[in-house]
């Protein structure tokens, strides 16, 4: 059973890599604009003075300006390094865009590294996923460094996926370790699917 899930997945993850990388340049800046206001529009609601979120890659939906405005706002943000126990460490986000190739390749910020406990105090954590689906349902890229982090915090703020439109399905393979989100933030909307998380 498992490995169907896991092949489902794989597959998933294919062909959400595979329409991401269609996407034109003009479409990815449009709509990293638009999430950009949707975010600190969600940061604004939920009155978050302290945040995490992650530095978006050339392919994910764009978060990066509006992490370099949060920290001129004033708001605290913990930006994630990766380990090699599958656990994420945190450094605080200024507003210069310096950054290093993270584990996997991925960019991640160069300040102070915190440990993994950090991201406790935040009022908002922002994730980046392939897909969600109607019920709140999560899908990462596979390694599992946020359903880690989600499934150990003691008292788990608002979480919230970065994805676009068309990654909203209406359901999705699931593990038991896969952890939900309280909704998304897309180009076009920001969406509640799992309240009772809070």
């Amino acid at each position: 059973m498992s490995n169907d899930v896991e092949h489902a997945k794989r597959a998933l993850r294919a062909e959400l890599r595979e329409r991401r990388g269609l996407l034109s340049d003009a479409q990815r800046e449009s709509a990293a604009t638009a999430i950009g206001e949707r975010l600190d529009a969600l940061v604004d609601e939920l009155d978050a003075r302290s945040i995490s979120c992650f530095l978006s890659t050339l392919t994910e939906p764009g978060t990066r300006e509006f992490v370099t405005r949060a920290v001129r706002r004033g708001i605290r943000v913990l930006l994630p390094i990766t380990r090699a126990d599958g656990l994420l460490d945190w450094a605080v986000a200024n507003d210069d865009d310096e950054t290093t190739e993270g584990l996997h390749g991925l960019p991640e910020p160069t300040g102070e590294v915190l440990g993994p406990i950090a991201v406790n105090d935040v009022d908002l954590m922002i994730v980046p996923a392939a897909a969600v689906d109607r019920s709140g349902m999560r899908m990462g890229w596979g390694r599992g460094y946020f359903d880690k982090t989600i499934g150990s915090m003691e008292k788990c703020p608002p979480v919230y996926a970065v994805i676009y439109d068309s990654e909203i399905l209406d359901s999705l393979p699931r593990e038991v370790h896969d952890q939900p989100v309280n909704g998304v933030v897309t180009p076009s909307r920001t969406l509640i699917l799992s309240p009772s998380r809070r």
